[in-house]
Order: structure tokens, then C-alpha cells, then sequence
């Protein structure tokens, strides 16, 4: 089995972000990788992965990061890949300095961004991208959804049951 979806985050602090990406594909059953690698720290070997993504069966690729927040952006400009761009809270400006970096991007090389921390917003992104060419994919992504409703409905009927003086 070969990973389809690579998972990078700048340091493994941001794993517990990043995990909710990773344990959603493995409920999907979605062949994933995840690594740590730094666009300041460890520049070489994030052009490397980038311009080598595709080349292993690599069809998207979720780029966590905080502060800066340059690895989403510089993994984009290396690749025809689509990145999705997580930002992780963590300094001082409570990630909106992350959101801000991700989502900024010159014309010409797009990162999809999704809110700070939303590490499994991204997952289910790339999987409504890969989906779109796997009728099965597609399948789990419409049961998935629908499981969503489900939780809602039966909140609310539970919400309903909630005996109060004066609720209506």
C-alpha cells in the first residue's frame, strides 16, 4: 500500500493538530503519510519532498503550520499538487499570524486554506478531491456526510427531551 495523502507539519509539536487529519483517513481507509519538516529549518529537504510528491502517488498534500507559516507555501510553489494549508495556533497572535501567511499567496500558486487548527477539515478537503475520480471514495464521503445529519437529528430530539420550569 502507497500513500496517496502526505500529511506535514513544521515540528512534531504540531501533531496534535495534524493527528485529527490522521485518524480521519484512517476511519477512511485512506492510504496516508506524515512527516515533520521545516521550511526554515530544513528547506532542501521540503523542496525535495515537494518536487518528489507526485513521482511517489502522492495526490494532495496537507501542510500544517504555525507562525510563519511558510511550509504550505513554499511546498505549493514547488509542486502542481493541490496543498491544503492548515494554520496551527500557537504564538502570541493565536495563529491568525499562520491564517494570514497561508492564505496570502501570489497569483499562480494557490494553498487552500481552512480554519486555525482545522487539521480534519483539511482531510475531509483532500477527500472530496481524491473522491471526485473514486466512485467508492465517494461513497464513504456521502455515508460520511450523511452521518453528520444523523448526529445533529438525534441532538436535537435529545435537546427536546430536556425538561425545563419554562421551556416551551
Amino acid at each position: 500500500m502507497k500513500p496517496i495523502v502526505s500529511i506535514i507539519m513544521g515540528s512534531t509539536s504540531d501533531l496534535p493538530v495534524m493527528e485529527k487529519a490522521c485518524q480521519f483517513f484512517e476511519d477512511m481507509e485512506i492510504p496516508f503519510e506524515v512527516n515533520a519538516l521545516s521550511a526554515h529549518r530544513t528547506p532542501q529537504e521540503v523542496s525535495d519532498f515537494a518536487r518528489n510528491a507526485e513521482g511517489r502517488g502522492i495526490k494532495v498534500i496537507i501542510a500544517g503550520a504555525g507562525m510563519a507559516a511558510a511550509l504550505p507555501g513554499v511546498i505549493a510553489a514547488e509542486t502542481a499538487l493541490p496543498v491544503i494549508g492548515v494554520p496551527i495556533k500557537g504564538s502570541v497572535l493565536e495563529g491568525l499570524d499562520a491564517t494570514f501567511a497561508i492564505m496570502q499567496m501570489p497569483p499562480g500558486i494557490p494553498v487552500a486554506t481552512v480554519a486555525i487548527n482545522g487539521a480534519q477539515n483539511a482531510a475531509i478537503l483532500a477527500m472530496q478531491m481524491l473522491a471526485l475520480g473514486d466512485k467508492a471514495l465517494w461513497q464513504k464521503l456521502v455515508e460520511y456526510k450523511a452521518g453528520l445529519k444523523k448526529k445533529i437529528v438525534k441532538a436535537n430530539a435529545e435537546l427536546a427531551q430536556l425538561q425545563y420550569k419554562y421551556k416551551c
